[in-house]
């Protein structure tokens, strides 16, 4: 891939938001100087999940274009928690909870960023700074902001509507974030399209502070059926201390329409592939048969090629062996086996059938044997067909 599809795929590829503009960040990535872009992540639970690892992809297009990166615990304030979508405050961490939980946040992060090399990815913590304010400082930072922008965000509304109480700690949230910026003196921040508000408090104060022009990404969120996040919160996430097998299992769990945001947000498929996966769907490909390749695409990034493949097959034995008898498609015999499975549309096309046989992905459950491209245009006898791993047709 080329610098400008680099630039393009970073750009627009599960990005929500880019602020000031699109064309202000395709400028600095196009010019000479050495960007410093950071994604913040508050140990408020044991682990990282799939979420995160759309963020730290995006990180790490920022590191293979060569320029640095920071992966920025929020130790201090994971202690206040985030309140962005919260309707009631956070439970307060203590210090102990919050080192406990970061333990393995380097380890996982590291799946999708490089921490050695000629372009390690920086780990910094902002209690560095952050447990360093002296109340004057805090003061300070509390004059940049107005209640009444606090008040707009909408968790704060919905909260005052209900009549349930807003703390004042929740206030500086994100005025703490908002400084880490100013802190590390960064020229770009990305994170969910949920922390927006948090990010343009950063961009505020590093304005107001360094006179800086601070760029904001914001990604696209995965989300479930009923259009919650996928995260620790909601309690739905896919956590990279799952077994191989408990995450296959939940990415098959999916529904339909997660696919395509799947392969776009928690994968290295290109927009282009992206759009050939949608495509497959729209001409009838079985969603369950392109819901595997995205499962094992995951568990392969997460964890390992190896574990991929053995999560597969185990996947296949426990719950498609088992229902085979139960999901067979019955079709007539027609002139030829091609026309046969062509016809009743267990296959979307020609060339997809072609590929299948060459392969060797069609067999006869009867015998054993694979279908070789000379059967196809001879006359089916009555059998049951395997077609890929996941689809079985019974010819009468």
């Amino acid at each position: 891939m080329d610098k400008d599809e680099q630039i393009n795929q970073l750009l627009t590829k599960g990005v929500s938001e880019v602020l000031p503009s699109k064309g202000f960040v395709e400028a600095l990535l196009r010019g000479k100087k050495k960007l410093s872009i950071y994604i913040g992540v508050d140990p408020t639970g044991p682990t990282l999940h799939i979420g995160h690892g759309i963020q730290l992809r995006k990180l790490r297009q920022f590191q293979d274009l060569g320029h640095k990166i920071i992966f920025l615990i929020g130790d201090f304030t994971a202690r206040i928690g985030d309140p962005t979508d919260k309707l009631a405050a956070r439970t307060t961490l203590t210090e102990k909870q919050v080192k406990e939980n970061l333990k393995r946040y380097k380890k996982q992060a590291s799946r999708f960023i490089l921490f050695s090399g000629k372009n390690p990815a920086k780990v910094l913590f902002n209690n560095t700074w952050l447990g360093k304010l002296k109340f004057a400082d805090v003061l300070a930072l509390a004059s940049q902001m107005t209640v009444d922008q606090m008040l707009k965000r909408d968790m704060f509304a919905r909260r005052i509507e209900e009549e349930r109480p807003i703390y004042i700690h929740e206030f500086l949230y994100p005025l703490m974030q908002g400084y880490d910026s100013v802190a590390m003196n960064v020229d770009g921040e990305i994170g969910g399209n949920d922390q927006l508000f948090n990010m343009l408090a950063g961009r505020t104060l590093l304005k107001k502070m360094k006179e800086k022009e601070k760029f904001v990404i914001t990604v696209k969120l995965l989300e479930d059926t009923s259009g919650e996040k996928m995260g620790k919160t909601t309690g739905n996430m896919v956590s990279f201390l799952d077994s191989p097998e408990e995450m296959y299992g939940k990415i098959m769990s999916w529904t339909d329409g997660m696919i395509v945001p799947g392969f776009e947000l928690c994968t290295d498929y290109t927009m282009a592939q992206v759009t050939t996966i949608n495509d497959e769907l729209v001409r009838g490909i079985n969603p369950r048969d392109i819901k595997m390749r995205l499962a094992f695409e995951i568990v392969k990034t997460c964890i390992s090629d190896k574990e991929a493949q053995a999560a597969e097959e185990k996947f296949i034995a426990l719950f498609q062996k088992k229902d085979a008898a139960q999901s067979v498609q019955e079709v007539s015999a027609k002139a030829s086996l091609k026309e046969t499975l062509l016809t009743s549309g267990v296959v979307a096309s020609a060339s997809e059938l072609r590929t299948l046989v060459s392969s060797g992905a069609v067999s006869s459950l009867t015998t054993g044997k694979k279908v070789d491209i000379a059967a196809l245009a001879k006359r089916p006898l009555p059998d049951t067909y395997r077609i890929g791993k996941h689809r079985f047709v019974r010819i009468s």
